[in-house]
């Protein structure tokens, strides 16, 4: 099992601020362990990496598409390339990216094509969770944002019952 999680929203001086933080480790209580963790290297991903429990290991390949100021195809080749290496690993692996990597990925796993990238929408400090089976990687959550599980639902409000 792969877990996708979106860095937390940054200030202007590329840090966390402390509700972001907090948002972050509220995820990070509900999330399962993880055997290996990974980032960006970017500062707003380590960040919340830590914030989130984990002790990742910086991966380039996971750095954001702006960052490396490239085509999407060369996007798409290096989180497939990553993706790649993850598929024969045992037990629930952690990645803190950016929007663009997790949308390719999903992109990946579901076969579409390349165009449907900006039709997925990543929430910050978000979950997706990818598994490999059968040869195939398939997507178990997207945009699951597990710190809201304890938020009671909002119900729809309540028609009158109209009058006989």
């Amino acid at each position: 099992r792969l877990l996708l999680i979106s860095h937390a929203v940054a200030s202007a001086g590329q840090d966390l601020s402390e509700a972001a933080r907090w948002r972050a480790a509220e995820v990070g209580r509900a999330l399962p362990s993880a055997r290996a963790a990974f980032t960006s290297a970017a500062p707003v991903a380590v960040q919340t990496a830590e914030a989130l429990g984990l002790r990742p290991c910086p991966d380039p390949r996971l750095g954001d598409w702006r960052e490396h100021d490239q085509p999407i195809a060369a996007l798409f080749g290096r989180v497939g390339e990553w993706l790649r290496l993850r598929q024969d690993e045992q037990g629930t692996r952690a990645a803190v990216t950016h929007v663009a990597v997790i949308r390719a990925a999903v992109v990946l796993a579901l076969e579409v094509p390349a165009r449907r990238f900006d039709a997925i929408d990543v929430a910050p400090c978000s979950v997706t969770v990818l598994s490999y089976r059968e040869g195939h990687w398939r997507v178990d959550r997207l945009n699951w944002e597990p710190a809201l599980l304890h938020i009671p639902q909002r119900r729809g409000r309540r028609r009158p019952k109209p009058a006989v």
